[in-house]
C-alpha cells in the first residue's frame, strides 16, 4: 500500500495549507493505512496529527523536514543561508525523542533565518531515525542537479 512520507501541513508556513483533519480524512478515503507529516523545521502539528490518524485507523508516521547548515550550525556567515533539506522520520520512540531534540536545538542554538541542524547534531541524535533525500532542496538532489 502506498503511503505519503513527505507531507507538509499548515504549520509549514508559506509552504502549504493542508489542514490535518482534512489530510487524515482524505488519506482514509483513499484507503491509506499509514501517513507521515514532515513540516519544515517544526513539529507543532504532531500531537493533533497523531490523535486524528489513530482515530481514523491510520498509522501516524512522525517526521520533520529539517534544514541542514552547510557548515557549522553556529556559523552566521552569509553563505550559511544556503541550507539544504533533509526529511527525517521517527522509526520508534527513540527516534521521536531524537527528532524532538534536533528541532529544539535547531530553534534554540542555531537559528539563522531558519532553525538549522548540522552533521554533528545529526550524528549525535540519529538513533531511531530514517533519513530521506527530501525535495530538490536536499543535498543529494542538489549534487545531482549540479552534475556531481
Amino acid at each position: 500500500m502506498f503511503s505519503h512520507l513527505h507531507i507538509h501541513t499548515e504549520y509549514s508556513l508559506l509552504d502549504d495549507m493542508c489542514r490535518i483533519p482534512q489530510l487524515v480524512e482524505r488519506a482514509k478515503g483513499l484507503g491509506m493505512d499509514s501517513l507521515a507529516i514532515t513540516d519544515h523545521g517544526v513539529m507543532y502539528g504532531v500531537i493533533q496529527f497523531y490523535l486524528a490518524a489513530r482515530e481514523a485507523g491510520i498509522k501516524p508516521i512522525i517526521g520533520c523536514e529539517v534544514y541542514v547548515a552547510p557548515n557549522s550550525r553556529f556559523s552566521r556567515d552569509a553563505s550559511d543561508k544556503n541550507n539544504y533539506h533533509l526529511v527525517l522520520l521517527a522509526r520508534n520512540k527513540t527516534g521521536y525523542h531524537n527528532l524532538i531534540q534536533l528541532t529544539t536545538k535547531a530553534h534554540l542554538e542555531s537559528f539563522y533565518y531558519k532553525p538549522r541542524v548540522d552533521k554533528e547534531l545529526l550524528q549525535q541524535y540519529h538513533q531511531g531515525l530514517i533519513a530521506l533525500s527530501a525535495c530538490v532542496g536536499g543535498e543529494v538532489p542538489r549534487l545531482v542537479l549540479d552534475g556531481r
